[in-house]
């Protein structure tokens, strides 16, 4: 592969030793039917369970595969803004490392952009109508996730049905600007995004998805939920003094 990828996969990883290695497999096997230019840029949160020394091995010798190992664990936020800024695509997505969401959305979301040029910023929806939940979570994590939804959208005045959905896409110009600004690192990194894209004039538009619950989240539902509530709450005052400081 020469000069810059057309597209970048960004996936950050926290203990994922026990799926990693299917995921991988995945996404070499999709990439390689792909007809496009690409990179995969895996960010490995300090983990204990071994997950960065695996990736390298499974990624040895492997030119579109890139590993960056972060010394600290300090939330996803941080894992995605390292590997969106390390990215070099016209088009970049961050995903989840256990790929809930099909791989095959990715063809639909490119398809998308090269039909809307003034699209900036893609962002998969699962409450959207027309997605396809294949495997749902337990009803107590869809009723808190679907209550955090709805609280974000009041405090923060954000219109976006699904903010935490972990399938995005961005534009090159878009990405640069906004990761360049972001800066939370926990789990409400994504209202952020999305409240920077909206500062810098980006447009943004959501599609449907389909979407498989993965077992073994991450995401702690008392303790992160007022984390992200917490998050929430300061969020709007973090971007703008964001926006006045790059202005």
């Amino acid at each position: 592969m020469s000069g810059a990828p057309f597209l970048s996969l960004v996936i950050p990883a926290y203990n994922e030793a026990q799926r990693l290695e299917a995921s991988l497999r995945a996404l070499r096997e999709h990439l390689a039917s792909a007809n496009v230019s690409h990179e995969v840029v895996l960010v490995v949160e300090r983990s204990s369970d071994g997950t960065l020394e695996l990736a390298r091995r499974l990624t040895e010798g492997q030119a579109a595969f890139r590993v960056i190992g972060n010394e600290k664990q300090l939330g996803k936020g941080h894992a995605v803004r390292t590997g969106m800024l390390a990215a070099h695509g016209e088009i970049t997505f961050f995903m989840d490392a256990d790929l809930s969401t099909p791989l095959e959305e990715i063809a639909t979301f490119l398809a998308f952009f090269d039909a809307h040029a003034e699209v900036d910023v893609l962002i998969g929806n699962r409450a959207h109508a027309q997605s396809e939940i294949l495997k749902r979570q337990s009803i107590v994590r869809r009723k808190m996730g679907q209550t955090f939804n709805a609280v974000l959208r009041a405090i923060v005045g954000i219109r976006i049905a699904d903010t935490q959905c972990g399938f995005k896409a961005f534009r090159r110009a878009a990405r640069e600007a906004i990761f360049s600004r972001q800066k939370l690192d926990g789990f409400a990194f994504d209202v952020e995004v999305l409240l920077l894209a909206e500062k810098l004039g980006c447009r943004v538009a959501d599609l449907p998805v389909q979407w498989r619950n993965a077992e073994g989240s991450k995401v702690h539902m008392i303790r992160d939920s007022f984390r992200m509530l917490r998050d929430a709450l300061r969020v709007r005052r973090i971007v703008e003094e964001t926006m006045r400081k790059k202005m």
